[in-house]
């Protein structure tokens, strides 16, 4: 009955004249071959009948290929192939009938080479229809023997519909849904597990190891799903999983709160004249929202959307197999490197971009729809891109527009692909000699990431949104841009001269004479600013009357100091130690604490570091820390409150930040110094929550040993701002964090999508909060940061400092711009700025005062634009 065959390749066991009773039968004889063998567990067999109620693994000519789920192959002992030879047929699927059944266990990724292998099987006609009665086991062994490479994967979209033993609730908060770069992060976190682990949504599963499946779900924001795990550290993976799912959650919302901050601005600036360039005479305009800062002008080109034709053109399924094979080997490798390009140049979370486009052509349904349409006789380019449509329309039919936008990143790779199984359907975009302004409906990631700055001057999309992947390609690029213009664009003729503003999002149609030099002009001022503000980014922020304000930066580890210094950045202002927590499975013990920040101290050599304790409730959410869940997290048990409740979080933390400052102190700094340390405490409402809290802080510092290290707290919600003078007495400083501070002050989520745009931290009441603060702070002379948004924001940053602010701490690119600005300005004007403002109606009144202050900076020697 068993054939040897060579160590280096699956055991091959054979069973002839097999008679099963059905589909069933059969999948659980094979599976008692492979088990007596040695090859599985007993449990695998129950896995392929999973595996089979969720996909047809019907080949063609009377194959099938049953395995099992891709979460199970650590049943799978040796890996294996039993066959089972049914003569008289079996009825397998929608009529289709099986006479070689072959039951595939294996260890290790090569689902394609065993596709390959027995495609060329299928190929030839004649020696299949004698394997279907030979009475030699050996026959068959020598079949599956050429060419057989060990292994096989099962990676399927869905998953068994009841839960698995460990199990975690989560309700979806990412705004825009799971969309393809978050989706491929919980597929990288799952395949680095060997447990079971499965996503459902009602009664739709997934499995988490498969990017289509994660997709096809269809999630939204709020949506109710249930992670479970099973198999060998299934507690372990859940604990895992989980981390990464929640530990996404802050940046999906940031960014979805900078499209939404995007989207109010650009509709603001459709209004009227806007804080940058404006025509003297009356072109059209087309507005958008700006993408990509920065001014283009030239010709328009339209770039009208191509249907590809691939023609089915039918090859030995021998080399068909072979070209597959080999396009998406070298796709991988090229996707690898732009996803290492982008990630020099604009960060890892936007190589994501690629290497999300990378688990979409892995995804095994993809590839086996393609192997199944080939031996239905289909040519390889043809099977392609066949199976390419047919799952991209799935994900455009499940009506999420951020799904839709994953469809066309599916067309997108499998466009790359296809240009490698077939160099004569490589798509292109043919372009003007002349270098143009681009007007398209929308751009692949591929598409943009290809285009030429020295021929596209600019680019214009009706569709997408200021943190889609044109977008921020086109950032990466240095290209203007603008997004969501509207169906309008498409209609445009080609050669039309426009004038595209990336940073109001508009584009300006024939513009006059006047208006292009006008456009031309400030341009070349632009340029020449960002130039002169990147040379003089170490110069402090010394206003033209002296008043100086310290420049921070938003920095979470050591790794990103070197970058917030060369940036101009005078210490960190914002250290978010929930990011340790965040991006691990479990609490970091006070020894790995204490490593991040002593290396935070060690980096910044001598310059100031404040540190945020643990801010954890409200938008940030921990598994690990299995904290009760709330009806209304941001009215809960949050910052403060929760730190005061949970002392196991606390003490570590103090303990590891004091120990820091003594050993900095003691190695670093000179005697009777201190270390460059502050610790805040976030979301404080009360004094008698002060008092507490330092009270627990001077005990440990006593049993430590510790210098003394300023205490301050966060100011973010509207009572803290109206009691500030009587927190001041208990306090060394306050930092305002402008985010929350807003939310609470306006009463809306700032991560409501609908709402998001009117949650504006330039509302005249936010100022007068934030003046309040500062007020009350100066009756006990102590320090007032701002780490919040706006700070971040020249005109902002103006503003905070008029409002009696000292100390400004952003993302460390915003800082050169945010210094210019404030060293061409005098504190005087800005004072009366700030309070100009707060007398304002609303934060759309504020924000026209930029206008009036970019327009009449020519005339105004007091601030400077």
């Amino acid at each position: 009955m068993l054939a040897p065959t060579p160590t280096c390749a699956p055991r091959i066991l054979v069973r002839t004249g097999a008679a099963p009773a059905d589909k069933d039968a059969a999948i659980r004889e094979a599976a008692q071959l492979l088990t007596a063998a040695g090859c599985i567990d007993a449990g695998y067999g129950a896995s392929m009948l999973r595996r089979e109620g969720v996909a047809n693994t019907y080949l063609g000519h009377g194959v099938v290929i049953p395995h099992g789920m891709v979460d199970d192959r650590h049943l799978v002992r040796h890996s294996g192939l039993a066959v089972l030879q049914v003569p008289d047929g079996i009825l397998w699927h929608d009529g289709q009938t099986a006479h070689l059944v072959v039951a595939i266990a294996a260890q290790s990724d090569t689902h394609i080479t065993v596709l390959r292998r027995l495609t060329r099987l299928i190929q030839d006609e004649a020696r299949l229809e004698q394997l279907r009665t030979t009475t030699r086991e050996g026959d068959i062994v020598e079949a599956l023997s050429q060419d057989t490479v060990p292994g096989a994967s099962g990676q399927t979209g869905s998953a068994p519909a009841a839960d698995l033993r460990q199990r975690f609730d989560w309700t979806v908060d990412y705004p825009t849904g799971l969309h393809a770069r978050p989706a491929a992060h919980w597929v990288e976190v799952a395949k680095s597990c060997p447990a079971r682990i499965q996503v459902r949504h009602g009664t739709q599963v997934a499995d988490a190891k498969s990017l289509i499946g994660l997709l096809q779900l269809g999630l939204h924001c709020g949506d109710e799903i249930t992670i479970s795990t099973e198999g060998d550290d299934e507690a372990g993976a859940l604990a895992k999983i989980c981390a990464a799912v929640t530990g996404l959650s802050a940046g999906e919302k940031a960014a979805a709160q900078r499209a939404a901050e995007a989207a109010a601005k650009a509709a603001a600036l459709a209004a009227g004249p806007v804080a940058g360039w404006n025509p003297s005479d009356a072109p059209r305009i087309l507005a958008g929202i700006g993408a990509s800062p920065g001014i283009s002008i030239g010709p328009i080109h339209v770039l009208a959307g191509a249907e590809i034709t691939v023609p089915d053109a039918p090859e030995p399924l021998t080399t068909g197999a072979d070209r597959l094979h080999h396009a998406l080997a070298v796709t991988t490798d090229q996707l690898k490197a732009l996803a290492d390009d982008t990630e020099r140049r604009l960060g890892k979370a936007d190589a994501g971009i690629f290497r999300a486009q990378a688990e979409l052509i892995a995804d095994t349904d993809l590839i086996t729809l393609t192997c199944q349409l080939m031996v239905e006789g289909h040519g390889v380019a043809f099977a392609w891109h066949t199976a390419v449509e047919r799952i991209a329309g799935q994900l455009a039919a499940l009506g999420n527009p951020v799904l839709a936008g994953r469809a066309a990143d599916l067309r997108d790779v499998g466009r790359r692909v296809l240009a490698q199984i077939d160099p004569a359907l490589r798509s292109g975009h043919a372009l003007p000699e002349e270098p143009c302004i681009l007007i398209a409906p929308d751009l692949a990631p591929s598409d943009t990431a290809g285009l030429d700055p020295t021929r596209v001057l600019g680019l214009a999309t009706a569709q997408g949104g200021p943190t889609s992947h044109t977008a921020i390609l086109a950032r990466t690029l240095g290209i203007p841009a603008l997004v969501a213009g509207g169906p309008g664009l498409l209609g445009l003729a080609d050669g039309t001269k426009a004038i595209l503003d990336g940073s109001t999002g508009r584009l300006y149609l024939d513009p006059s004479r006047a208006d292009l030099a006008s456009a031309e002009a400030w341009r070349d001022r632009q340029r020449r600013q960002a130039e002169d503000e990147a040379r003089a980014r170490a110069l402090p922020a010394r206003t033209r009357d002296g008043h100086a304000l310290a420049i921070g930066a938003n920095v979470n580890n050591p790794e990103q100091v070197p970058f917030a210094l060369d940036q101009g950045a005078e210490g960190v202002g914002l250290m978010r130690t929930e990011f340790l927590f965040l991006e691990r499975g479990d609490t970091p013990s006070e020894d790995d604490q204490y490593a991040t920040y002593a290396g935070m101290l060690k980096a910044l050599g001598g310059r100031p570091l404040i540190v945020r304790t643990l801010d954890i409730g409200g938008d940030k959410q921990v598994s690990h820390l299995h904290l009760p869940k709330e009806e209304n997290p941001f009215l809960g048990v949050r910052g403060a409150r929760l730190l005061l409740r949970r002392p196991d979080l606390l003490e570590p933390q103090l303990r590891a930040l004091y120990r820091a400052a003594k050993d900095h102190v003691g190695s670093a700094a000179p005697t009777g110094q201190h270390a460059p340390l502050s610790i805040m405490m976030p979301m404080i409402t009360s004094v008698p929550e002060v008092l507490r809290l330092r009270g627990i802080a001077e005990t440990i510092r006593a049993e430590i040993g510790a210098p003394y290290v300023p205490l301050g707290i966060m100011i973010e919600v509207p009572a803290a701002a109206i009691q500030a003078d009587a927190l001041a007495r208990h306090c060394d400083f306050f930092s305002i964090g402008t985010n929350d501070l807003t939310q609470y002050a306006l009463a809306i989520d700032r991560q409501n999508t609908e709402l998001a745009p009117e949650a504006d931290s330039l509302h005249p009441a936010v100022l007068r909060l934030i003046h309040m603060t500062c007020e009350g702070a100066a009756r006990h002379k102590r320090f007032v940061g701002v780490c919040g948004g706006i700070a971040g924001d020249p005109f902002g940053a103006c503003l905070l400092a008029g409002l009696g602010v000292h100390e400004l701490s952003m993302t460390p690119r915003d800082v050169p711009g945010v210094k210019a600005r404030l060293r061409g300005a005098d504190m005087s004007a800005l004072r009366a700025l700030a309070s100009q403002a707060c007398e304002q109606e609303d934060a759309a009144a504020v924000r026209a005062l930029e206008s009036a202050l970019v327009a009449g900076s020519e005339h105004a020697p007091g601030v400077a634009a």
